[in-house]
């Protein structure tokens, strides 16, 4: 049962009472920060160095600098396609939500901001449907017949989950001393005579007093009772406690509304942990980080104040003598090469001339005191950024005599504490989305998902786990819209986060993809190779390409497709294979080398042959050439014998050249023919006589 009015307004009055001072403090900085200060008080308005305005852009910047993308995936990475399919559905449902409305981003940059200025910014999360009329059916006939009907009058026409900022000055908590000790969370919320109307009744909402109004940053109301714009001031609180909201209006001091748990979140809280500044652990009053370097800051002011007397006096003044009124003239008409004459030259040029008609001020000193200001100056920013942690190069400063690894030393160090906003920053916007994803599964029709993610457009590997995947979304609830919905947070096979908000290159994006490309092609053409060989270890290179593609974010659009072709994969190196191509192969190359060494042996085989029947027949002629001589007569036939000697020597020189031919041609032959054909040529040409041995012995 929820606690009465009376203690929920003494836990208002002990909140405000431990953090009076802080919001006086806020309200100061808040002046500061938006040049307020400046009042005049001696008789001019005074120069200011705003480091306050410099340093809070720097870091809401270098924090937050573009919406976060939700990541929805497989926690462990294992096969599971249901799994996957859900996480694709629900992150697509987030993008949705954050890309379409607008209140995301800019609740966090004023959440970011309350963070950098006061020390704590706070959001708050809630779920909103919105109806439109039912269309009645009507009979066919165009009558009615019975007035009774059980089709609703309104259905729902979309449904959505703002994010809502909650000024620095309307969020309160129980007092504890760390965010886990705090029981129970509220915010002011300013509604007019309309809006409490349709939230609570015209019974209830046309009795709560227009008691306040949202007020400016000096304290006054934006407007007052009664008057056109004032507003009912409501606590919407949340009692962890009793799992219960609470609505209530201390100037009616009555509950307007109360339900159980309306969001069903883990944390029951539909606001995360805020953005807090600097902590102890026994308070949760933050201290803002301009507190850290106030008194550099007032020292600035004074600095740039003087310096801003100093240049107004740097000019060039002094006295003359009343008697020669030409002086005048001198500085205030004379230009470049300009004379101006004087009336008695004779008694001015008695007089020492100029010099001792005129006195200027000497400026050599203002001039000194001026660089000096400066030289102060730079010493009490550095001070600042040694403070704050921002140091010079990160604020695209830099000596251009200090070397590159000074520069990248002085980046490194100095981005310690950066990165630790950035990482505050980051977890605010994760505890956000994983809210939104809660409220997704826990309040949104399964149609409202189902076009949120345009189902209809995923893969067509991924086309039969959407009934499924909506299933481990959405549970019971799927069938039955009152049934209780597992919270995805707790299903342990999807995890939800964000991405970085911090600016990145614009080609990020395209240079992940090319090395997913890169990365996913070389293993492909190395693991087609390795499967070849070893059909067994397919499996392992699928789970091993699988492995590598999770990896990449820029693949999951994709990672339906690569399990399907890996399972199918999977499934071809289990069945029998034929023989091994690359074994044949080998095969085919051994049936070569033989039929490569036969040929040659035969070839070798015939040319001896030929040499050896070449032999036999110099021999042969070289008797017949002794014969005819010792027959002829010497001193009768010696001439002929010359004669016929040297048309021998020529037949016997002919038939030898036309054999090293006939060899050569026998031997391109013997490399094209099989080693049947050269074995029946040789066995052919033994048996025909040669005709130039013939032709020899005829003569």
């Amino acid at each position: 049962m929820a606690a009465s009015v009376k203690y929920w307004t003494k836990q208002i009055s002990l909140y405000e009472r431990e953090f009076k001072k802080w919001e006086s403090r806020v309200k100061k900085i808040l002046k500061r920060y938006t040049d307020a200060m400046r009042d005049g008080r001696h008789g001019y308005t005074e120069a200011r160095f705003n480091i306050l305005w410099s340093n809070v852009q720097v870091l809401k910047e270098a924090t937050y600098n573009r919406k976060p993308k939700p990541d929805v995936s497989r926690r462990y990475r294992d096969q599971d396609p249901v799994g996957r399919v859900a996480s694709l559905i629900l992150e697509r449902c987030l993008e949705y939500e954050i890309d379409h409305y607008t209140d995301f981003d800019a609740t966090l940059t004023e959440t970011i901001l309350d963070r950098f200025l006061g020390g704590r910014g706070t959001s708050w999360v809630r779920y909103e449907p919105h109806f439109k009329a039912a269309q009645q059916s009507m009979p066919q006939s165009g009558t009615q017949i019975t007035e009774d009907t059980d089709e609703p009058d309104e259905q729902i026409d979309y449904e959505c989950t703002p994010v809502d900022y909650v000024h620095w000055q309307d969020f309160g908590h129980s007092v504890g001393r760390t965010w886990e000790e705090v029981t129970a969370v509220w915010r002011r919320v300013y509604l007019d005579r309309d809006a409490c109307v349709d939230r609570f009744g015209e019974e209830i909402g046309g009795k709560i007093p227009l008691d306040s109004s949202p007020k400016n940053a000096d304290g006054s109301k934006l407007a007052e009772e009664g008057e056109e714009g004032a507003k009912a001031t409501i606590y919407e609180i949340w009692d962890n406690r009793t799992q219960t909201a609470i609505w209530l209006s201390k100037a009616s001091k009555q509950i307007l509304d109360e339900r159980p748990d309306p969001l069903g979140l883990e944390g029951f809280f539909p606001c995360p942990k805020p953005l807090y500044a600097t902590l102890t652990s026994d308070s949760l009053v933050p201290v803002p980080d301009f507190a850290m370097y106030q008194d550099q800051a007032d020292e600035l002011d004074i600095l740039c104040d003087r310096i801003d007397g100093l240049v107004k006096a740097l000019a060039v003044k002094g006295v003359y003598n009343a008697e020669i009124p030409e002086l005048r003239r001198l500085l205030s008409e004379a230009d470049n090469n300009t004379l101006i004459p004087v009336a008695n030259w004779q008694a001015f040029a008695e007089k020492n001339g100029l010099d001792g008609a005129i006195d200027l001020i000497d400026i050599e000193p203002i001039a000194k005191a001026l660089i000096d200001a400066y030289q102060a100056m730079d010493q009490v920013k550095s001070q600042v950024y040694e403070l704050t942690g921002l140091a010079d190069i990160m604020r695209g400063a830099s000596d251009p005599n200090e070397t590159l690894g000074a520069q990248e030393l002085k980046a490194q160090y100095g981005s310690l504490r950066l990165k630790a906003y950035q990482k505050q920053v980051a977890q605010f916007a994760d505890s956000i989305i994983k809210m939104k994803a809660q409220i997704i599964c826990g309040k949104y029709a399964p149609q409202t998902i189902v076009q949120m993610a345009a189902v209809d457009q995923l893969a067509p590997a991924d086309v039969q786990y959407v009934q499924p995947a909506l299933q481990l979304l959405l549970g019971d609830r799927l069938l039955n819209p009152d049934a209780d919905v597992p919270n995805p947070l707790r299903q342990f096979r999807i995890e939800v986060s964000a991405d970085s908000m911090v600016a990145i290159d614009e080609n990020a994006e395209k240079q992940a993809r090319v090395e997913f490309l890169t990365s996913t092609g070389t293993f492909l053409k190395e693991a087609a190779a390795v499967g070849a060989q070893a059909p067994e270890i397919v499996p392992l290179l699928m789970e091993m390409l699988k492995f590598g593609v999770t990896g990449f974010k820029v693949g999951k659009a994709i990672e339906g497709q690569f399990d399907e072709t890996a399972e199918r994969l999977k499934a071809s190196a289990a069945q029998p294979r034929g023989p091994d191509p690359a074994q044949l192969q080998q095969q085919l190359e051994q049936v070569s080398t033989q039929a490569q060494q036969s040929q040659k042996e035969l070839e070798n085989e015939r040319m001896a042959h030929l040499d050896t029947k070449l032999e036999v027949t110099k021999m042969q002629a070289t008797n017949d050439v002794q014969k005819i001589a010792h027959e002829a007569d010497k001193q009768k036939w010696s001439m002929e014998f010359e004669k016929f000697k040297f048309e021998l020597g020529q037949k016997v020189d002919q038939f030898m050249g036309k054999l090293t031919q006939e060899r050569d041609a026998e031997k391109v032959k013997a490399a094209e023919d099989n080693a049947n054909r050269v074995k029946e040529s040789a066995s052919k040409e033994r048996k025909e006589p040669e005709p130039s041995v013939t032709v020899v012995v005829e003569k």
